[in-house]
């Protein structure tokens, strides 16, 4: 009986010997020491994640001028990248956002059947209606402009191919949403320009009248000393 004991004793001891060896043996083969100094090395820039969360804020174009001469024909093919989460037909369904058919100047978060986020709705408490700039800042960044928003959208950064875009969408309508007059807000300050120039040149010529018959008074004010000289 005590021979078998030594023997399970003394086996176990072996392959506990055997291990410890093995892996003493491992660790003077593979084993390799930290580098003085690192081979590449990543470094982000301060600031970096700031402007990709919108900590440097991007002008944000006005889409008005641009729509006088936008295509909406190619605007149908901007579309596709909305037509994931959309539909724009008339009485299309809604799908992860809602149908875009008559969006143009409709009250926002209004669509039946659609349950908007929370985000939206707070939105819809100060801005009304989907104008074209809330459509064209809204399209290139839903997050940014509407905080809280559920629409997970990339967004259309190039300001022509939005300008397609909300042109092919306000076509998606019953009655189209007139296009805004791009040079409605140019057109007052070039009269008020025109007119102020006029209006110096009004107050400049009765000075010029007065300048001129300032002279001739003077004249005819000389002309009696010069008569009376001679009698003298």
């Amino acid at each position: 009986m005590n021979s078998y004991v030594n023997m399970g004793v003394g086996a176990f001891l072996g392959t506990v010997f055997v291990l410890m060896s093995v892996s003493i043996a491992s660790e003077g083969i593979f084993h390799s020491e930290a580098p003085e100094k690192e081979g590449f090395a990543i470094i982000a820039e301060e600031g970096a994640s700031e402007a990709g969360a919108g900590g440097e804020a991007e002008a944000e174009v006005d889409i008005k001028p641009l729509l006088a001469s936008a295509d909406a024909s190619a605007g149908a093919t901007v579309f596709k990248k909305c037509a994931a989460c959309h539909t724009a037909e008339k009485g299309g369904a809604n799908k992860v956002g809602p149908n875009l058919w008559g969006v143009i100047e409709r009250p926002i978060a209004s669509h039946e059947g659609f349950a908007y986020s929370a985000g939206m709705k707070t939105f819809a408490e100060a801005n009304k209606t989907w104008t074209y700039d809330h459509i064209s800042f809204f399209v290139e960044a839903p997050k940014k402009h509407v905080p809280g928003t559920a629409m997970g959208f990339a967004g259309v950064k190039k300001p022509e191919e939005r300008a397609n875009l909300i042109a092919w969408l306000r076509e998606q309508s019953d009655s189209p949403v007139a296009l805004p007059d791009a040079s409605a807000a140019a057109t007052p300050a070039t009269e008020g320009e025109a007119a102020k120039p006029a209006a110096e040149g009004e107050t400049a010529k009765p000075a010029t009248e007065g300048d001129a018959a300032k002279p001739g008074t003077e004249g005819e004010a000389t002309k009696p000393a010069t008569e009376t000289a001679p009698a003298q």
